[in-house]
């Protein structure tokens, strides 16, 4: 089977390097990859997403998988449909669950999916009476797409009013942020959950905790994603009943009754409140750095798993997941997330620890090659992968791996995975 895999990062990455293990894949084509996504398969340079979809069908491509949510949102996957081609993601309109927060906001509220208390406003005076009714923290987001990072938590009443006044203003946000959602702070734990649904049947994968903060003990601005581990203990089969049924299945079949059935991943991140889980959002595709840990922890095929969810076939599936745990620490550079860094040249030692070459791996994000030399040169670089039979051992094969990399400025966090840990 031919693959082409639309995006550049480590989840793009990561997705390629599970294919490129599955016998049933042939050929793996990224568009338009990166620095490494080539050793995988073959990197192209074609952006307009009419001319990919051709291509697709020139080079009789049998799946498409879109990693990103801009082209989601953009309508690559209309597209590609339109010509007759097998795609993996969600129609524009079903991608507005990420590209509208308040879309997204006004759906959980119709369909009886739970949330936190909200308002949406495009109105500075309405937002800044909602903030005064609201005990601090405060949360307020950009309603459109912010590259993962349009959401503010103020600590008190004024800081939320000055958020809220930056992105109605188009000063944080651009016009991402000319429409806003304020609303209450959920006090609990979060998880990152991952549904991969083909209308009307899903499968979830293992709860994942990611680590948005830039600095060890959650400290510093929020990021992409600073590292994450799974499965989390944060979690049993109760809690997943709980997200099944009052989460998943009512969002389903919600986008069913509103003419837009839901394919592709479902990233739930959840805010679990008393034992309770509520949405803090949707995104529709799946997260990084949870992709690069959760991709190899799937020992069925991930071909057929993304498959039979384009083809609306997924209650013939049978996934089998690892009885393991994995680990991914993030290395970024020097001045993520808060400006552009120079070029740095990336020299990985050679592994020589056997255990260290048979449960760890790199997963390449922002390198580009030059000269036959490897660069860093986006902000989140790559993300070191561990895979151990408790999370403590994948915490340390993914941190030795970190001791292989070397480039300038390089930055990670030291304590990937802390709150599983903390009572170990």
């Amino acid at each position: 089977m031919n693959v082409l895999i639309i995006g550049s990062g480590g989840r793009e990455y990561s997705i390629g390097l599970a294919l490129h293990k599955d016998p049933k894949v042939s050929k793996i084509y990224f568009a338009p990859g990166n620095g490494m996504s080539d050793t995988l398969g073959e990197n192209v340079s074609i952006t307009d997403y009419d001319e990919l979809a051709d291509f697709a069908a020139e080079k009789r491509v049998d799946l498409t998988i879109v990693g990103p949510e801009a082209p989601l949102v953009d309508g690559v996957v209309d597209i590609f449909k339109a010509k007759g081609l097998t795609i993996f993601g969600p129609s524009a309109d079903a991608a507005r669950l990420e590209g509208s927060k308040i879309f997204m906001k006004n759906f959980l509220k119709k369909y009886g999916v739970p949330t936190a208390r909200y308002v949406e406003t495009e109105d500075f005076a309405e937002a800044s009476d909602f903030i005064d009714t609201l005990q601090a923290p405060i949360v307020v987001k950009a309603d459109g797409l912010c590259a993962g990072k349009g959401v503010i938590i103020a600590e008190s009443h004024d800081a939320a009013k000055e958020a809220a006044r930056d992105m109605l203003s188009g000063a944080s946000f651009g016009d991402a942020g000319k429409a806003i959602i304020v609303e209450e702070y959920l006090d609990g734990y979060e998880l990152s959950l991952f549904a991969i649904c083909d209308g009307k049947d899903y499968k979830v994968l293992p709860a994942a905790q990611d680590h948005k903060r830039l600095l060890d003990g959650d400290k510093g601005p929020n990021t992409g994603g600073m590292g994450a581990y799974a499965p989390t203990p944060l979690i049993d089969e109760t809690l997943y009943a709980k997200i099944r049924e009052r989460i998943i299945e009512p969002t389903l079949s919600g986008m069913q009754e509103e003419g837009m059935p839901y394919e592709g991943v479902l990233f739930i991140g959840v805010m679990v409140v008393d034992g309770a889980p509520k949405v803090l959002e949707y995104n529709v595709r799946f997260g990084d750095p949870e992709c690069e840990i959760l991709m190899p922890l799937i020992e069925s095929s991930v071909f057929d798993l993304f498959y039979k969810a384009a083809t609306k076939s997924l209650e013939s599936l049978d996934i089998r997941i690892a009885d393991k745990y994995a680990v991914g620490v993030v290395m970024a550079s020097k001045h993520y997330p808060y400006k552009s860094s120079v070029p740095a040249e990336i020299i990985v030692d050679e592994v020589v620890l056997e255990e260290l070459r048979e449960k760890a791996h790199i997963s390449w994000a922002g390198v580009t090659k030059e000269d036959g030399k490897l660069f860093a040169t986006g902000g989140r670089v790559l993300v070191c992968v561990g895979i151990g039979a408790s999370i403590a051992e994948a915490r340390d094969l993914a941190y030795l791996m970190t001791g292989q990399v070397h480039f300038a400025g390089k930055k990670f966090r030291k304590d990937i995975a802390y709150q599983a840990l903390a009572d170990a």
